[in-house]
């Protein structure tokens, strides 16, 4: 007997009944190398060809929006706008129609607040300087908007992983959130006492930038809280949401600076928005479609097994 593993399939003597197999005979299975070797490192390659096409795909499409803005800034920042508008607002469909499926509420309360966040962010791009919807307003108009919807994103975050374990009534936290937007917009448009947070010719507030400090202190406070809780989350979707929480902090930031609704910090702003809400698509959507039992929750993937 031969230590090779080949050779002692070929010199091996026949059982009972079996004819005898010349070594040119051999089974291709023996021969042959295991289709696991065969493909061993293309996965890996495939990967990474994989995130080098989504790399660079996604370096064109901001370089495509850089140009929009050279031509239009409106149409930058509409562009912009919709983009978050559409992800936020796929999250609520996607959270609101497996709430009786999901182990706990979290994604469901989050879902709720981004329903309400869209449409704060829809009035602010419709009523931002240059579309000529809203007549009487200035660029206040759409910056308080803009405060409004983060002040209640961020919070929104913030009580979020409170409700991974307890119990969340979803017709009385979407009445909340439905009063909430109301006086938002009764303030703004009605009564006129939302403060100012943006004065022409001047610049952004002390309201609106202590304002900006204060959201990212909120988000800072909501990721620490997301760490504590992170074991109920499946592990890329937990990377993915603090990065995008990190990275909504950067764009926070960058909005304390600019004079003009126009300006560079703000461009730099609302680039920093469309990365974040793309990294929650990819965190939530994305993975809600392609691996729904894993969305959020590792005690969901625990459960099914």
């Amino acid at each position: 007997m031969e230590n090779d593993t080949g050779k002692f399939l070929m010199t091996q003597k026949p059982t009972r009944g079996e004819p005898a197999r010349r070594p040119e005979e051999a089974t291709p299975e023996a021969i042959e190398p295991d289709p696991a070797e065969r493909g061993q490192g293309k996965p890996e390659d495939a990967f990474f060809a994989k995130k080098s096409v989504a790399f660079i795909a996604g370096i064109l499409i901001l370089f495509g929006l850089y140009l929009s803005s050279l031509y239009s800034y409106l149409l930058f920042h509409s562009l912009a706008e919709i983009f978050s508008i559409v992800v936020v607002w796929t999250i609520f469909v996607l959270a609101w129609n497996s709430r009786r499926i999901m182990d706990n509420n979290y994604l469901l309360l989050i879902g709720i607040a981004y329903l309400f966040i869209g449409g704060l962010d829809l009035v602010h791009t419709l009523g931002y300087r240059g579309m000529g919807i809203f007549h009487g307003y200035d660029a206040n108009l759409p910056t308080q908007l803009w405060i409004a919807s983060r002040y209640m994103k961020s919070l929104s975050l913030l009580i979020a992983p409170l409700f991974l374990s307890r119990r969340l009534r979803a017709d009385l936290v979407l009445t909340i959130y439905a009063l909430i937007t109301a006086l938002v917009l009764m303030s703004v448009f009605y009564w006129h006492i939302f403060p100012t947070c943006f004065v022409e010719g001047v610049g952004l507030t002390p309201f609106k930038k202590i304002s900006e400090y204060i959201i990212s202190i909120i988000l800072i406070g909501a990721i620490t809280l997301l760490f504590q809780k992170r074991k109920e989350f499946d592990g890329r979707v937990f990377r993915l949401l603090v990065a995008a929480m990190v990275i909504t902090i950067a764009a926070e930031l960058a909005f304390t600076f600019y004079i003009s609704a126009y300006g560079f910090s703000n461009l730099v702003g609302h680039y920093f928005k469309i990365i974040s809400f793309y990294l929650i698509y990819k965190a939530i959507i994305e993975t809600g479609l392609t691996r729904p039992y894993t969305l959020l929750f590792s005690s969901t993937l625990s459960l099914s097994i």
